[in-house]
């Protein structure tokens, strides 16, 4: 590796806080440091790190800088770590070099994921608050999470939740000016997009919501007998954690709001929702819990790509309005007979009242197919790199 001065090019910074997050943005010129810096190559990008530890990936781009306004969020899923979004972000930093901090979230990987939604979501929430502290020119905020990471920032979110009341007119002003509602903030912020990509909305209790397991029964029922073998978390998933303390399941009680947690009002008060899902091949979410579906709503799909630009997206279904209830849903509850279809039921119903962009993807033809979980993020680009189409997509409908 070349060691090379310490120079002021504009460059893309990845910063880590106190609890290990990660912080990329584009920046123009910098001052002189104290610090003797040492820079080195990766590819294209040039990294630059301090005696601290801290690494900055550096890339030109034209023009002066300006401060960043946008804040977007990046979270992992079960067993995952910062790293599993770095793809995504350089993207999305590429495009808008000037106006976004990406933080990639550290603050729940590896086996802290088994801790449980809450735990986790109460964690990603104070670490929202500290990258906020740090970037006092931000005034907009996003989430993006995959898998169970948008499980946590749909709980972080809740916890984030505030209204700014409006200021009470003097006595003697014109009383006649219409009264403006609270406006509704996320850690202070403007919320802008709430993405998901594979993330089992629904849980992983009901019927064929774990494709692994074929739509054997047999197989969900052990499933959701063992599922302490994930922790707390495992427990959310499968709704198995209703009777610990007597209280409905954690993500059926994140469907409502809350007294302390404004789960809905929360969700809502983004400008949109976006849920990618994996129409096959994905072995551990289903198509229906991820697109937050009922089976009988899965659309019939073309077999070529809506988009040549786009070859594995194969459908965009526009927000449809809130849901109404369909004959063939009562049905289909009364031939399972089973309680977990009513909770299924249920989250869809609310979640659903407010409006989801859903984007569909399929990886067939393609080896990476078997690892569509993982290829739909570009987890790790040697192995998932047929997903990059899917995180064009998704950058290429941000406005910042």
């Amino acid at each position: 590796m070349e060691e090379e001065e310490d120079s002021k090019s504009p460059r893309i910074t990845e910063e880590e806080d106190v609890h290990g997050g990660t912080d990329l943005q584009a920046v123009g010129e910098s001052k002189k440091k104290k610090k003797k810096k040492k820079y080195y190559w990766m590819g294209c990008l040039r990294a630059e790190s301090d005696e601290s530890g801290n690494v900055d990936l550096t890339v030109d781009f034209p023009g002066e800088r300006t401060e960043p306004t946008h804040l977007v969020v990046m979270v992992n899923g079960l067993i995952g770590s910062a790293q599993d979004w770095r793809f995504a972000a350089k993207q999305m930093l590429k495009k808008y070099p000037q106006d976004l901090v990406v933080h990639c979230s550290r603050r729940n990987h590896s086996t802290q994921t088994f801790d449980g939604v809450d735990v986790m979501g109460q964690r990603l929430a104070e670490e929202v608050r500290s990258v906020i502290k740090r970037h006092p020119s931000l005034k907009k905020i996003s989430f993006v999470g995959h898998s169970l990471g948008g499980l946590i920032a749909r709980y972080a979110v809740a916890c984030l939740y505030e209204q700014e009341s409006h200021q009470e007119l003097p006595q003697n002003s014109d009383d006649t000016c219409p009264i403006e509602e609270p406006k509704e903030r996320i850690g202070g912020l403007e919320p802008v997009y709430f993405i998901t990509s594979a993330t089992p909305h629904l849980g992983s209790r009901g019927h064929k919501q774990v494709p692994l397991f074929s739509g054997s029964r047999t197989l969900e029922r052990l499933a959701t007998r063992v599922s302490w073998c994930l922790g707390k978390t495992g427990k959310h998933l499968f709704l198995a954690d209703g009777d610990d303390d007597g209280k409905p399941p954690l993500l059926l009680r994140m469907v409502s709001d809350r007294r302390n947690l404004k789960f809905i009002s929360a969700l809502r008060c983004f400008k949109r929702r976006i849920a990618y899902a994996n129409t096959r091949f994905d072995h551990l979410v289903g198509w229906s819990t991820s697109s937050i579906r009922r089976r009988s709503e899965l659309p019939k799909l073309q077999r070529g790509p809506v988009n040549e630009k786009y070859p594995h997206i194969v459908n965009v279904e526009a927000p449809p309005g809130t849901s109404s209830n369909h004959e063939e849903v009562q049905s289909e509850t009364n031939s399972s007979g089973s309680k977990n279809f009513d909770m299924e039921e249920e989250m869809i119903r609310e979640l659903t009242k407010m409006s989801w962009e859903r984007v569909d993807v399929s990886f067939r033809g393609t080896v990476q197919r078997f690892l569509a979980h993982n290829t739909i993020q570009v987890k790790t680009k040697m192995i998932n790199s047929a997903g990059a189409d899917v995180i064009q997509h998704m950058i290429d409908n941000f406005e910042p």
